[in-house]
C-alpha cells in the first residue's frame, strides 16, 4: 500500500507520461554496444568502424544509466568534482546548484564501475585530445578563460582571469557556460577543467550529446533492431525503475513480519520506496516520481516480485517481470527476435 501523497496535476505532465519509456539492463547493453561501441550483434566490431570517441561516449551513457543524472547535469561536471575511488561499490558526489534543474544541487550516488570508466577515459581518450589541442594552441584562443588555481575547501575554488585578477567562488555558482571557460595549468600548458571534451580537446557542450544519441539510434536501426532506441532522459527513467525494483524487494522482505496496520504506521513515520527513488533522482515532489517515472509498477503486485526474486539476480528479475510491458525495452535478440 502506497503512502498518501498528492497526485500530479493534469496538464503538461500528463502528456509527458505518454512518452516515457524504459530500458532494462539487457536492452541498454544491446543499444550501447551497437550504437556507441560499433559492435555487431555477434559481439565483433563492425568492419570499417571509425568511431573515435567510443570510450567517452560509452562512459557518459553508462554514467547517466548508473547515476540518474540529467544530461545537462552529467554533461557539465568538472574533473575536480569526481570523487576519489574508495573501492566501495558506490561513491557519493555532489551536483552543483547552478548545474541542477531549478538550481537545486544535491548529492548523487555513482556505481564504482562508472567512476572507474570515467577515470579511464580521463587517462585515455581525453588525455589524447588534450595533447592534440595543446600542440595546436587551441586553448590560447579561448576568450575570457579562467584559470582554476586551487581548491580552497568547502567547494570553493580560486580563479584567475587573463588580467591576473583573482577571486574565490563556490563551485555551486558556476553554471555550464562558465565551466567551459575554466582551465587548469599543467606542465604541458593549459588544459580544460571540464570532464567531457570534444575530439578537438575543447569542452563539450551538453547539447552535443543529443547528436551522439541520435547517431547511436541510427546505427541501431540500421542493424535491424527496430524499436530499440534511447535518449538521455530514458536512461534516467531506467535507473529509477531498477532502484524501485530493488528497493521494493528489500523493503517488503525486511518488514514482512509486520501486520497491515503496523506497516501503515511504519510508512507514515519513515516513508516508502518511492521516497528512496525521489532522493536518488533529486525530485522536489514525490508525486513526480510516482506519476511520471515508475508507471510500470502501478499494477504489479509485490508478491509477484518476491516470487520472481527467489534465487534470481535482479537483472533476470527485471527482464522477466517487464517482458511484456509495452514501454520497457529489452534486448530484442535475447528475447527471441528474428534478427
Amino acid at each position: 500500500m502506497l503512502p498518501d501523497v498528492p497526485r500530479a496535476r493534469a496538464g503538461p505532465g500528463v502528456v509527458r507520461r505518454k512518452d516515457v519509456k524504459w530500458l532494462d539492463p539487457a536492452g541498454y547493453r544491446r543499444w550501447r554496444d551497437i550504437g556507441l561501441r560499433g559492435l555487431e550483434m555477434s559481439g565483433q566490431e563492425v568492419r570499417g568502424w571509425r568511431g573515435r570517441n567510443g570510450q567517452r561516449d560509452c562512459a557518459f551513457a553508462d554514467g547517466l544509466y548508473g547515476t540518474g543524472l540529467r544530461l545537462p547535469e552529467g554533461g557539465s561536471l568538472l574533473l575536480c568534482e569526481l570523487p576519489p575511488d574508495t573501492g566501495r561499490g558506490y561513491v557519493t558526489s555532489r551536483l552543483a546548484d547552478a548545474c541542477a534543474k531549478n538550481r537545486r544541487g544535491r548529492r548523487y550516488w555513482m556505481p564504482r564501475r562508472v567512476l572507474v570508466d570515467w577515470l579511464s577515459y580521463v587517462e585515455g581518450e581525453r588525455a589524447a585530445a588534450v595533447r592534440r589541442a595543446q600542440s595546436a594552441g587551441r586553448y590560447r584562443e579561448v576568450r575570457r578563460r579562467l584559470v582554476l588555481e586551487r581548491i580552497a575547501g568547502g567547494r570553493r575554488v580560486s580563479l584567475r582571469d587573463d588580467a591576473g585578477h583573482r577571486q574565490i567562488v563556490s563551485l555551486d555558482v558556476l553554471g555550464p557556460r562558465e565551466r567551459c571557460r575554466l582551465f587548469v595549468e599543467t606542465p604541458a600548458g593549459l588544459a580544460p577543467a571540464a570532464l567531457w571534451l570534444n575530439e578537438d580537446g575543447l569542452p563539450r557542450q551538453p547539447r552535443g550529446w543529443e547528436h551522439t544519441f541520435c547517431r547511436a539510434n541510427e546505427r541501431v536501426a540500421a542493424a535491424g533492431l527496430v524499436g530499440l532506441s534511447a535518449t538521455p532522459h530514458m536512461l534516467r527513467h531506467s535507473m529509477a525503475l531498477r532502484w524501485y525494483a530493488l528497493g521494493k524487494l528489500l523493503y517488503e522482505r525486511r518488514y514482512a513480519h509486520l501486520g497491515e496496520a503496523e506497516m501503515r504506521d511504519f510508512r507514515a513515520q519513515f516513508g516508502d520506496v518511492w521516497f528512496l527513488v525521489q532522493t536518488l533522482l533529486g525530485h522536489a515532489d514525490v508525486a513526480t516520481t510516482m506519476d511520471v517515472y515508475l508507471e510500470p509498477f502501478r499494477d504489479l503486485e509485490v508478491e509477484l516480485l518476491v516470487e520472481h526474486a527467489h534465487g534470481a539476480a535482479m537483472e533476470s528479475l527485471l527482464e522477466s517481470v517487464f517482458a511484456d510491458h509495452p514501454r520497457v525495452m529489452t534486448d530484442p535478440v535475447a528475447a527471441g527476435g528474428a534478427w
